[in-house]
């Protein structure tokens, strides 16, 4: 198995941000307090239209900052390929990528270092906006598409729990994975993008969560409480992603040999219904209903595309054995 030189780790944190200036300027302000620092920063700026500029262009951190301002919004997808192009092309050997509406904890660095000579791809902690441990403990259902929460304590008899979903608020991937698995697919816009991401690399090496805190949540979300799970607010555009992203996870599950056309199908009645039970529950509204309609329908559209590709990988890969490509091989 992969592992990225944790000696010399060149830590790059790769921030998209649009429209959060407020937000983005208290997570810059935690990081000048990282103790060890990163190498580097790359903000990419998704051509937001508030004071984003103006908070860039009056950085004072110890580390260097790299500005990449997008012409055009292409999401948090597009905003987290661009920035860990730029990353990679800045010789970082590993990449913590995250939302602008969190803050990083001083040790947070620190905290992952015992994992990084182990682990390719790490997940630490977070906590909520007021302070309590955020849930997210997670694995996709292969068989249905669906990420579906993992009950109970999941560090109660380890403090490292292994899952097949990432998360782009604080995964922390070395530089070479992300150049054998490609760049984050832009195509996603928002919503499933980073759980897809996260499948890929965990279908050839482990993708752990560690029992250490490395950050905050800033922005409050209104929210409903299921008992195993909770379901936040969201918007028409999300909805419509997160339904016309199962046609993209579709594809990739098809190209690994793990689509179930039945299963599939009854995860995207259940995605569904998730959407319409969060419109009822949390924002109490049934007009984000024909946004899902027409995601499920633009998720058909790209499962009948004949000219569907992969992201492809960023350099020539070596052929691999069959053990080495089983997730959780030795490494």
């Amino acid at each position: 198995m992969h592992v990225a030189d944790a000696g010399n780790p060149r830590v790059f944190i790769v921030i998209t941000t649009y429209n959060r200036a407020t937000h983005l300027q208290e997570l810059l302000g935690s990081i000048a307090g990282l103790d060890p620092a990163p190498a580097g920063v790359v903000v990419v700026d998704n051509a937001s239209t508030d004071s984003t500029a103006e908070v860039l262009g009056a950085l004072d951190l110890p580390v260097p900052v790299i500005v990449e301002r997008l012409p055009r919004n292409v999401g948090g997808s597009g905003g987290f390929a661009a920035g860990a192009a730029r990353a990679l092309a800045e010789g970082a050997g590993w990449l913590w990528l995250m939302d602008d509406d969190v803050v990083v904890l001083p040790d947070a660095l620190a905290s992952f270092a015992p994992w990084m000579p182990r682990y390719s791809c790490i997940h630490g902690r977070r906590y909520d906006h007021a302070g309590n441990p955020f849930f997210w403990q997670h694995i996709l259902n292969e068989t249905i598409g669906v990420h579906l929460p993992v009950r109970g304590n999941v560090f109660e008899q380890s403090p490292v729990f292994h899952t097949n979903v990432g998360c782009f608020e604080g995964m922390l991937v070395s530089a070479d994975v992300v150049r054998e698995i490609g760049l984050p697919d832009a195509r996603f816009f928002l919503n499933g993008d980073d759980l897809t991401y996260g499948w890929l690399i965990s279908q050839r090496y482990p993708v752990a969560y560690v029992d250490a805190f490395v950050l905050r949540k800033t922005r409050a979300q209104r929210q409903v409480d299921l008992g195993v799970r909770h379901l936040n607010d969201s918007s028409d555009l999300s909805r419509f992603c997160g339904m016309r992203n199962r046609g993209h996870l579709a594809r990739y599950l098809q190209l690994h040999g793990r689509y179930s056309r039945l299963g599939f199908g009854v995860g995207t009645l259940l995605s569904a219904a998730k959407e319409i039970i969060r419109l009822v529950a949390v924002e109490h509204s049934l007009a984000g209903s024909s946004s899902v309609w027409r995601g499920w329908r633009a998720a058909r559209t790209i499962l009948r595309d004949p000219d569907w590709q992969p992201e492809p990988p960023l350099e020539p890969q070596p052929r691999r054995s069959a053990d080495a490509d089983r997730p959780g091989a030795a490494r």
